[in-house]
């Protein structure tokens, strides 16, 4: 078994005199690796290692277009190592090998992206008046700390980490602690490609490490993807030191379904939409708003298709995973133990045991119409294989119960009619709307982020670079 050491300043960090923590295979319930146990003095030598880095000038010499190359030739290297990144992934997170395979690739469109933009992040000249000369220089913000979930470890490590080294920032990269292989895999091609403090991987509990880092006076901006009370906590750190945060904290996402949808192409996307990763994600499709004159078709094809689910590890070719660790798992299982009997489960729902597998973390993917929709399991963010279902009766009362949980991430309209459609996305509070679909493949040049308690700020697109810049204006008065 091979541990994951930390990479800080160019040295790789862990040996006999530091705590390690076991990671565990969803899939099985063995132990995968070890990793370090970050404390306070890792996390003030990386970020001390990170304000080095920018002021050397080896990094500052380094040219937006040449930074840009480099961001090009990682997308290469991980399309070349495609494979064993994709069986690392699977292996961190315990999700199928096919869904493995699109988080590498939509990585790779990461760093091609950014890497195709870092020379064209240009500033302005204002007319003010005769003789002023006045412009805007973009400058990198400084050190920028990257605090990554485990559902998405390549991915969302991939999407800010390659924005933020396009515009000639320092990054540490926090993985979560169960899930640090493929950063890992990355710190080692970045610890050979980069100056010393420019990329750094960090390990250990969040709230030690990650806490650590959060408060450290000398991290210039933060990316936090994660829960809504951790990102309260990270934001309530920041603001000690007026530092920037980008927050991603969840959703309870609804899939609207009017009366005159094509329910051919609806039923497989709401589907996929809770069981990838085994609905443990931010912006999965976890409400079924469907109008009553169709609900009752509706959901019998989705039962349907619910029925033909195979749950298991990725060696089954399984269409859906584990649950990524025990406590959340146990967590689910406690949620839907606790549902009101006046809730309607239609599928699902129960531990799983899967033979050779007995010690892993799976839950048979469920559906439950709700009797009303302030019902816990429609407000809350489960995190897991969890539908609900609410019926309405008129395009004002979807928009209303669209609106109405605390979180406002992703939506999709299933309607043909386009004044219906557009009548809803302009009304639904929500960072992203779908209209007769749900999500797209990586979706590297959309702005993603959510309104209300699904976070602060936009990750993906073009947009993404302003996390990690500051705007310098300089007004020069011309003497003739």
């Amino acid at each position: 078994m091979k541990k994951i050491q930390m990479l800080i300043d160019g040295e790789w960090i862990g040996d006999q005199n530091d705590q390690w923590i076991d990671v565990i295979d969803p899939a099985s319930g063995k132990l995968t690796t070890q990793i370090v146990r970050g404390d306070n003095a890792h996390a003030d030598r990386a970020v001390q290692a990170s304000k080095n880095a920018l002021k050397s000038s080896t990094w500052k010499s380094v040219k937006p277009f040449e930074r840009g190359q480099l961001l090009q030739d990682t997308a290469r290297y991980v399309r070349e190592n495609a494979e064993e990144l994709a069986r690392l992934e699977s292996l961190d997170t315990g999700k199928p090998i096919g869904q493995a395979n699109a988080d590498i690739e939509a990585a790779a469109r990461y760093f091609e992206f950014y890497g195709g933009l870092a020379d064209k992040v240009f500033g302005d000249t204002i007319p003010i008046e005769e003789n002023l000369v006045n412009f805007t220089t973009i400058e990198p913000i400084g050190v920028t700390l990257h605090i990554v979930p485990w559902n998405y470890p390549i991915q969302i490590t991939a999407r800010s980490v390659a924005a933020a080294i396009a515009t000639g920032n320092a990054v540490i990269v926090k993985s979560s602690e169960d899930t640090p292989l493929t950063t890992n895999f990355l710190a080692e091609w970045f610890n050979e490609k980069l100056p010393k403090g420019v990329f750094q991987h960090v390990t250990g509990y969040g709230a030690e490490i990650g806490a650590a880092l959060s408060s450290h006076p000398g991290v210039d901006q933060i990316t936090f993807t994660g829960s809504v009370p951790t990102g309260i906590a990270v934001m309530k750190a920041a603001a000690d030191n007026v530092v920037p945060v980008t927050l991603e904290l969840g959703g309870k996402s609804p899939n609207v379904v009017f009366k005159d949808a094509d329910l051919d192409r609806a039923v497989p996307s709401i589907v996929n939409s809770i069981l990838q990763n085994a609905g443990q994600t931010c912006s999965a499709g976890s409400r079924l708003l469907v109008d009553e004159s169709i609900a009752d078709e509706l959901l019998e094809r989705i039962k349907e298709r619910f029925s033909g689910i195979k749950v298991g590890p990725p060696s089954h070719n399984a269409d859906v995973g584990p649950i990524i660790n025990e406590k959340q798992y146990k967590r689910i299982l406690a949620m839907l133990g606790s549902i009101d009997k006046n809730a309607n489960v239609l599928a699902g729902g129960k531990a799983v045991q899967v033979k050779g597998y007995e010690n892993g973390f799976y839950i048979s993917p469920a559906i439950i119409e709700a009797s009303s929709h302030s019902d816990f399991f429609v407000q809350e963010e489960i995190f897991g294989p969890v539908l609900s279902v609410i019926r309405f009766t008129s395009v004002e009362e979807a928009i209303d119960l669209a609106n109405d949980t605390p979180y406002g991430l992703v939506a999709g309209v299933w309607t043909k009619d386009i004044d219906r459609a557009h009548y809803a996305a302009s009304r639904i509070d929500s960072g992203q709307v779908f209209i007769n679909s749900y999500g797209a493949a990586g979706g590297v040049q959309m702005p993603f982020g959510g309104y209300k308690k699904s976070g602060i700020g936009r990750e993906k697109s073009h947009l993404a670079v302003q996390n990690y810049i500051q705007i310098k204006n300089t007004a020069i008065q011309l003497q003739l």
